[in-house]
């Protein structure tokens, strides 16, 4: 529950967010990878505090969850943010051999919204912490 509630406030988060910059409600943002605050850092980040408290700092769950999150957070600021660099070049590289060729690549835009920058990746830990912190002293 607190990791899918997590995940679920940084999802609506997000498109609220995006909303305000863009000026437009674009919904795919609710299930969308990518933005801010990173989906996959509160969900990771609030099954870590919450094994945290339930279990101890000494247990086995907090040291799994832990290592799970900081493998996630590590990925979303590392090879996907850099996977995400790569598709706007390369979905720029492939607009413009469009307008110099007669020959015409199928029709491929590549995801440009995959990873995070670390304050993205900070925000979804700040959101996983709360959400932890409050299911674990109000909900269970």
């Amino acid at each position: 529950m607190t990791g899918l509630s997590s995940w679920f406030i940084a999802q609506i988060l997000k498109t609220v967010i995006h909303c305000l910059i863009h000026k437009k409600l674009d919904l795919h943002r609710l299930i969308g990878d990518g933005g801010m605050p990173s989906g996959h850092s509160a969900t990771v980040t609030s099954l870590a505090i919450f094994s945290a408290l339930t279990y101890g700092t000494g247990s086995f769950e907090f040291a799994v969850t832990t290592i799970l999150a900081t493998i996630v957070c590590h990925d979303a600021m590392g090879v996907r943010l850099e996977t995400g660099k790569q598709a706007v070049v390369l979905n720029e590289m492939l607009s413009i051999f469009n307008v110099l060729t007669t020959e015409q690549l199928p029709e491929v835009k590549l995801k440009e919204f995959v990873g995070h920058t670390p304050i993205q990746v900070l925000a979804g830990i700040l959101v996983g912490v709360v959400n932890a912190v409050v299911m674990y002293h109000f909900v269970f």
